[in-house]
């Protein structure tokens, strides 16, 4: 590592936000590029370039830089994207697992059971704080993908991620007393 970069680590240690700033200018672009032959995606590769970048302000005096600058973001944003897409698909194999448990509690709940259900979760929902609530229907009532309710509610992808985790936790506990938990959560998929 160059002189250079080891002064630029140390101020940034120091809470220099002119070091921070020249670091953000210098490698944000490359670290995006970077990030998006994971993500497949511009926007999505520039939220997890953004959020890292907040993490490295936040954690500052913490930072143990041993290769170059360059190299050590460039692995910090190949990690934090591939967390990404990792978790993306879990959510994604959770909401097929969702949708096929929600099919087979169909099959086997009387019409009067999926009524009482329906009147509660609707209570459950209406009790979420606004915004939890507004960021939980427009995921399951009206189908918008995360990505397209972050646009709309001018957030990050990662506040509505970690909103509807919220949100599903509340209600899976809000309810629980009333019915198993996984066929709780299957049948919210299905409300409309």
């Amino acid at each position: 590592m160059e002189e250079s970069e080891k002064l630029l680590i140390n101020k940034l240690k120091h809470g220099d936000r002119q070091a921070f700033e020249q670091i953000f200018r210098s490698y944000y672009p490359a670290m995006c590029n970077f990030a998006c032959r994971y993500l497949s995606d511009k926007n999505a590769a520039e939220e997890v370039v953004q959020d890292l970048f907040c993490k490295i302000w936040f954690r500052r005096s913490e930072l143990s830089v041993n290769t170059s600058l360059k190299n050590y973001l460039l692995r910090a944003t190949a990690n934090h994207a591939l967390n990404t897409v990792k978790h993306r698909e879990l959510n994604r194999r959770y909401v097929e697992y969702i949708g096929f448990k929600v099919e087979e509690a169909a099959d086997e709940s009387p019409d009067m059971m999926q009524d009482e259900l329906k009147r509660r979760i609707s209570l459950a929902i209406s009790s979420l704080p606004e915004r939890r609530r507004q960021i939980f229907e427009m995921s399951r009532f009206e189908g918008l993908r995360y990505e397209e309710i972050a646009s709309r509610m001018e957030i990050k992808v990662k506040t509505v991620e970690s909103q509807m985790v919220k949100a599903l936790e509340f209600l899976r506990k809000y309810l629980q007393e009333y019915v198993n938990p996984i066929v709780l959560i299957l049948s919210m998929i299905i409300i409309k």
